[in-house]
Formats: structure tokens, C-alpha cells, sequence
């Protein structure tokens, strides 16, 4: 039984109540031109995709992200930095915190429309503060439509990637859509979900029969995988980067990418091994020129204080998965682009 609580407006009527200024459009349209340029080779800077595991309070996520986009402009030569402003968390047990989209307030119940119009105002404040466009995970397909003119890259996640909607959706996007490999870390199920997203589809969404073009900058999210005794297996490392790029290879989709998610499985969750992990895979790409050209950025939780919290008390802290913290970010951040 479905108990019918609020009406949600459809996402024209949301966009004309609150829509992105013209000059921010103008910043969007170039910034979406530099991250496809990275995944397509057209450039060889390195996309950094970097911030909290969820984005909980307007307050510390504009702090953060203006922070970004004063180093942004120190590394801008070597590297495409994005912004996480993650407002959707998926849930393993399907319960908890589920995100600034459902819950603009962590510490009280659902709120879905206030939660669309809080995280409208948190891109486009973003945006103005930092000139910088952000990331975001498609955790709903149906709620894409809501944010589509404020991000710059999509991320799919581990749990959605083998869902046919997502594939689906992901065809039709405008801009880089990143597929991460499931829990299992099929690299096989994986390139199968970027084959569908690079495909042109015809299915249902949001009622109505849409027809999609495919999206040829949808590519791979490497972020560990997890055995049947919840055992984290890492697949950052050289060996089995090159087993994905043969498997790219050999499956003929465009505009091969790896991106190296330093976090979840591959650290197992400890926030401080990413520094590790990147140094290792900035290693690997000055010694093969090959795992160079396919392996374009990171994915990076970070946020302004080191760790996590259970609730919302010290400003700037996550209140989901451990984040490092601004200090080892910023170095991290300028040590990649050094080596880039």
C-alpha cells in the first residue's frame, strides 16, 4: 500500500520556480566541454571528481567547494577539478540517511521537495562561489531531470550499474556519465553497462516513450569489489587496470577511460589509504604509457575535517563513510598535478 503524502512538481515547473542564471549556464557549457575533452583524450589533463561522501549541509559544502575553486585555479593547467556534491546516498540496508534530495535536514524525516529546491540552490550557489560545476550520483533515474542543467559529470554506483533503468537513462545524458563496477567487481558487467549507455535506447521514463542517442563519453569507475565473506578486493593496481583495458579493448566501445575511485573498496573505507593509493597509480602511469592513456582522474572523498561522525556536530565533518581531510586533500590534490 502506497500512501500518497505530497505532490511533486514535474522538473520544468521546478527549473522555472528556480532556474540557473544565464551566465552560469555559460560556465556549465564550457566546464562540461573540459571533462568530456579529458575522457575523450582530447586533452591529457587528469580529471579529479573530489569532496564529501554526502553532501549534508549547504554551510561546510560551499566552504569546501570555494576552496576548490582557489586551488582549481593553481592546478587548472594540469588537471580538470569537479566538485562531489553528492545528494543522494544509497543505502545497503535500504535505511538510514538517504541524502539532501530525500532529507535536506539530516537530523529530521523526508522532505523531497524541499530537498529538490535545497540542492537546486546548493549547485547554483556553487557554481556563483566557485565557478566550478559539480558531480552528482544517479541513484534515481527519475529524479535526473530535476539537476540535469547544474552537473557536469554523473557517476552510476556500484549497486545501480546492472539496473536496466540506469543503463537506459545513462544513454540519454548529455554529459560524462561514470559506471562504477559492481559489488562482485565484474569487470565484464561493467563494460556491458557502458556498452548499454553508449547505445541509442527507446524505453519508457517519467511517462512518456523517449528514444536516446547513446552517450559516448559513459565509461569506468574502478572501486574495489566486495567477496561473499564482505572482504574488500582492491582493483586499482597495475595488473588488473590492464585486464580491464584489454577487456575495452576487445569490446570495440568508444573513448576507452578508467577513472580509480581511491576510496571504498579499494581502501577499504580507510580514508587516509587514498594518499597511498594515488601515489601508487600516479606511479604506474609514468612507467607504462599505456595505463597512462587509459587511466584520465581520481574520485576522492574528501571534505573539510578528517573522519566521520554519526551526527551533525563539528562543521564540515561527514555524517556517512570517513572523508580526509582539507589539508592532505590539498597536498594530494597538488602532488597529482606535479606528476600529471
Amino acid at each position: 500500500m502506497f500512501e500518497k503524502q505530497v505532490k511533486i512538481p514535474e522538473p520544468e515547473e521546478i527549473k522555472a520556480a528556480m532556474p540557473m542564471p544565464e551566465k552560469l549556464a555559460g560556465i556549465k557549457k564550457v566546464r562540461d566541454k573540459m571533462v568530456a575533452d579529458v575522457i575523450t583524450g582530447a586533452s591529457d589533463k587528469m580529471l579529479i571528481i573530489v569532496g564529501p561522501c554526502s553532501a549534508h549541509a549547504e554551510a561546510p559544502v560551499l566552504d569546501y567547494v570555494e576552496r576548490l575553486g582557489r586551488l582549481n585555479e593553481e592546478v587548472k593547467d594540469k588537471l580538470v577539478i569537479v566538485p562531489r556534491i553528492y545528494t543522494n546516498k544509497p543505502r545497503t540496508k535500504g535505511v538510514g540517511y538517504k541524502g539532501m534530495f530525500s532529507q535536506p535536514d539530516p537530523k529530521k524525516g523526508e522532505d523531497i521537495l524541499k530537498g529538490i529546491y535545497a540542492i537546486r540552490d546548493l549547485n547554483i550557489r556553487a557554481i556563483s562561489n566557485s565557478g566550478l560545476t559539480a558531480a552528482d550520483e544517479m541513484l534515481y533515474p527519475a529524479n535526473y531531470n530535476y539537476v540535469d542543467d547544474l552537473l557536469s559529470y554523473v557517476a552510476v554506483g556500484a549497486r545501480s550499474c546492472e539496473n536496466q533503468l540506469h543503463r537506459l537513462v545513462s544513454s540519454g545524458v548529455d554529459v560524462s556519465v561514470g559506471i562504477k563496477n559492481p559489488m562482485s567487481g565484474s569487470v565484464m558487467v561493467m563494460l556491458n553497462s557502458i556498452y548499454a549507455a553508449q547505445s541509442g535506447q527507446v524505453f519508457k521514463l517519467n511517462g512518456w516513450q523517449v528514444k536516446t542517442y547513446g552517450n559516448p563519453l559513459a565509461h569506468a569507475i574502478l572501486r574495489g569489489a566486495v567477496d561473499g565473506y564482505g572482504n574488500d578486493i582492491p582493483n586499482f593496481h597495475y595488473e588488473t587496470v590492464m585486464q580491464v583495458a584489454d577487456g575495452y579493448a576487445k569490446s570495440g566501445l568508444k573513448n576507452p577511460a578508467i577513472i580509480i575511485d581511491a576510496n571504498h573498496s579499494n581502501s577499504g573505507k580507510k580514508c587516509r589509504q587514498q594518499i597511498r593509493i594515488c601515489e601508487e597509480v600516479m606511479q604506474n602511469r609514468l612507467y607504462d604509457s599505456d595505463f597512462k592513456k587509459i587511466v584520465k582522474g581520481f574520485m576522492i572523498e574528501s571534505f573539510l575535517e578528517e573522519g566521520n561522525q554519526k551526527e551533525d556536530i563539528v562543521y564540515g565533518k561527514s555524517i556517512t563513510d570517513p572523508c580526509l581531510g582539507w589539508e592532505d586533500t590539498e597536498r594530494l590534490i597538488r602532488d597529482i598535478a606535479a606528476k600529471v
